[in-house]
């Protein structure tokens, strides 16, 4: 590695069921395979993404860590290996109404096939408990799909509570935010 690029490790994190840790390139292939089902990507685009755009999604998730000093893990279940999903903090810069520049925006996705075993819940606080440790940000906000009612209560778990509507890239979205 040239000595002018920085250098970051992304922190590894531990729970029950998980492992937390930066994406690899072997989580490619199992990402895009979820992003070609309807029941992943639903809420969250209107068609499935190609291999090149679910290689630059991996791409953004690592990014962030050098930049912002957080960013995205990928989400391993421990009794299989399997990648299953991803969870995080961005700043990702959205045009949208009310702005959330400069707040930490979580997000999460899991498989379909590992739904409902409450990892998403159990991620989600790893990050969480993270982000109080080192990053200690006075607010946090999450976007998400009026309809995507599993994510909704996943968050409201979480201490999420909605404050604003919005429309994102011809979408309806809900804007809930998570005080310290």
């Amino acid at each position: 590695m040239p000595a002018s690029l920085p250098s970051f490790v992304v922190p590894q994190l531990e729970t029950e069921h998980l492992l937390l840790r930066g994406h690899l390139p072997s989580d490619l292939a199992p990402f895009v395979a979820m992003w070609a089902e309807p029941a992943f990507y639903r809420f969250l685009s209107p068609q499935p993404l190609s291999q090149e755009e679910v290689w630059t999604k991996m791409l953004r998730h690592t990014g962030l860590w050098p930049l912002l000093g957080y960013g995205y893990w990928a989400i391993e279940e421990k009794s299989t290996g399997a990648f299953i999903g991803a969870v995080g903090f961005a700043d990702w810069r959205r045009i949208i109404e009310p702005a959330l520049n400069g707040i930490p925006e979580m997000g999460w996705v899991l498989a379909p096939q590992v739904q409902g075993r409450g990892y998403a819940t159990e991620a989600a606080r790893a990050a969480l408990s993270w982000e109080a440790a080192h990053l200690a940000a006075p607010r946090l906000v999450c976007l998400i799909h009026p309809e995507n009612l599993a994510s909704r209560r996943m968050a409201e778990k979480n201490g999420y509570q909605e404050y604003a509507r919005t429309i994102y890239k011809g979408q309806p979205g809900l804007l809930l935010e998570r005080w310290p």
